[in-house]
C-alpha cells in the first residue's frame, strides 16, 4: 500500500482536494451494500489517509518554520533599535 500506487496527480492536490476526495470515497462506502466489492476502496481511503497525513505534517512543519524565521526576524530588528 505505497502511495505511489495512488494516481501520479493526486501527489499534487492540496489537503483541501485530499480531503474532498476522501470524504467522496466514504460517502460511496456508506452507499455500498456488497461489502465485498468494496475492499478496494477502503485500501485506497487507507492510502489516501496517510497521504494527506503525510501533507499535513508537511505543511505544519513548513509554517512553524516559516513562523520561526519571522520571529528571529523581528527580534533582531528589536535588537538594533535597544
Amino acid at each position: 500500500m505505497k502511495d505511489k500506487n495512488l494516481l501520479d496527480d493526486i501527489k499534487t492536490k492540496s489537503l483541501n482536494e485530499l480531503t474532498e476526495l476522501a470524504n467522496n470515497i466514504i460517502e460511496k462506502l456508506e452507499n455500498e451494500k456488497d461489502l465485498e466489492a468494496s475492499i478496494n476502496d477502503y485500501q485506497e481511503l487507507i492510502k489516501l489517509n496517510n497521504l494527506i497525513e503525510k501533507k499535513f505534517q508537511h505543511t505544519s512543519k513548513e509554517i512553524s518554520e516559516e513562523t520561526r524565521s519571522k520571529i528571529n526576524i523581528i527580534l533582531k530588528k528589536n535588537e538594533k533599535k535597544t
